[in-house]
This record gives C-alpha cells, sequence and structure tokens, in this order.
C-alpha cells in the first residue's frame, strides 16, 4: 500500500514538474526587492526570498532541473551502460580484457571523483554536472550488466538461441534485455535519489547550476546566509529533496524487496 501511495505521489510529482512553466504562480526569475521576505500569502504561497522573487515558482521550476536532469542522467547512462556491456560480452577477447582492466582501476576510486575532476575541466555549470555524472554512472552500470550478461550467456536457452541463428541486436533485445530488467529497474528507482542529492550538492558548493536557475540545490546555497532570520528559504528546497529521495527510496527497496 505504501509502495503504491509512493509510486502515484511521484507520478503526481512529476506531471506537476512537467507543466511547471505553465502552472508557476509568478515569474520565478523576477527581482523584486520591495518585496523581500513576505510571508506566505494567497499571491506567494510560500512567501519571497532576498531578492523579492516567489519561493514556490522558483521551487517548481527547480523541480525540472534536480528531478529531470537526475531522470535524464539515470536513462541515458542505463542506454550507454547496456550498449556497452553488449558489445564486451558478445566480443570478448581483447575488447574484453581491456575494459575489465578499465573497469577495475576506474572503480578503484569513489565514481563522484571523476565527476569532480571533470566538472574542474569543463567548468561549474549545469552541462558540466550532466556530462560528469553520466560518465561516471556509465562505468558502474556497466560493470554490473556486463557480470549479469556474462552470467545470463553460460544458459542453456542463449545456447539454444545462438544455435539457432539469432545474434546481434536481436539476441540482446529479445534474450538478454528481458532478464536485465529487474537490474535495470533497481538501479534506475534507488540511485536516482543519490544523482538529485548529488546535483544538489554540486550546485550547493558551486560546481553545478550557477545563479539565477532555481535548482533546488543553489535556492539552499543561496538561502543559507539568511538561515537565521528566514530558515523558509533553505526549509523549502531541502524539504523537497528529501521527500523526493524518499519517495523514490520507498519505492526502490519496496520494488527489490517483492
Amino acid at each position: 500500500m505504501i509502495n503504491k501511495i509512493s509510486l502515484f505521489l511521484l507520478m503526481f510529482i512529476g506531471i506537476i514538474g512537467f507543466f511547471a512553466p505553465w502552472i508557476v504562480p509568478n515569474d520565478p526569475y523576477l527581482i523584486d526587492t520591495t518585496k523581500r521576505f513576505f510571508n506566505p500569502s494567497w499571491h506567494y504561497p510560500l512567501g519571497t526570498d532576498h531578492l523579492g522573487r516567489c519561493i514556490f515558482s522558483r521551487i517548481l521550476i527547480g523541480m525540472r532541473y534536480s528531478v529531470g536532469t537526475a531522470i535524464a542522467i539515470q536513462l541515458i547512462s542505463s542506454i550507454f551502460s547496456i550498449t556497452i556491456a553488449a558489445i564486451v560480452t558478445f566480443k570478448r577477447g581483447v575488447i574484453e580484457r581491456f575494459f575489465t582492466h578499465l573497469w577495475d582501476i576506474l572503480l578503484s576510486f569513489p565514481t563522484i571523483i571523476f565527476a569532480f575532476a571533470l566538472i574542474g575541466m569543463f567548468g561549474p555549470s549545469l552541462k558540466s554536472v550532466f556530462i560528469a555524472l553520466i560518465f561516471a554512472q556509465t562505468i558502474y552500470y556497466a560493470r554490473i550488466f556486463h557480470n549479469a550478461m556474462m552470467s545470463l550467456n553460460e544458459m542453456n536457452f542463449i545456447k539454444a538461441a545462438r544455435i539457432s541463428g539469432t545474434t546481434g541486436v536481436k539476441l540482446l533485445r529479445i534474450h538478454f534485455i528481458p532478464h536485465i530488467l529487474p537490474i535495470l529497474y533497481t538501479l534506475l528507482s534507488l540511485d536516482l535519489g543519490k544523482v538529485i542529492l548529488e546535483i544538489a550538492s554540486f550546485s550547493f558548493i558551486g560546481l553545478g547550476v550557477q545563479a539565477p536557475t532555481p535548482e533546488w540545490g543553489m535556492m539552499i546555497d543561496e538561502g543559507k546566509q539568511y538561515i537565521r532570520q528566514y530558515p523558509a528559504l533553505i526549509t523549502y528546497p531541502g524539504i523537497s529533496i528529501f521527500m523526493i529521495v524518499l519517495l523514490l527510496h520507498q519505492v526502490g527497496v519496496k520494488k527489490n524487496a517483492t
């Protein structure tokens, strides 16, 4: 029951995020210093920030950057990692040895270290975080999918499919993909929350999304200097991150348990 409620809430939040530009009550970028630190009202449901901008509108738009970017990173890295894993599994030989040694080297370090390195090369921006996290996630996922495919490769139904002439993309699509989908779903649901936290963290320390973009981590960074006078500036985006990650974890754990 809790799993279904969590999934419903995630879908509802996703719909709100998709239509956010059309449903926000105010311009999230409009600066009006005469309206600084307004209390919640009908016109400003969560009040205004230090620049007079509507917090509620910025939370809604920020969902597209925090959650939307994380979803895109997960989907793209999944496609890349499955493709790499399939190539390594099917080709074997030199290619397999090369990638096996490469994974051993790269995975001996925390993947976030590579993200920091790439962001340092490209400069602080959402694009840099996007590329860096795709790279980090692809390395991690490709090794997992490769191990799963190697186990499947020894199964009798795979050997029978090869003998019958099924190879390449058709073999991957019909026989491999259906069996790694549960692994993919678990990784996506559990790691999506982690990626959201990483995006927010990079923005918070100044390496990710830059002002005035209303990403949740950036909003916390902007509001931290007013934590004593007006804690709502960091409370609302903080609660947004917490709730999304909690719901994703709930859905992922329940699904994995079944």
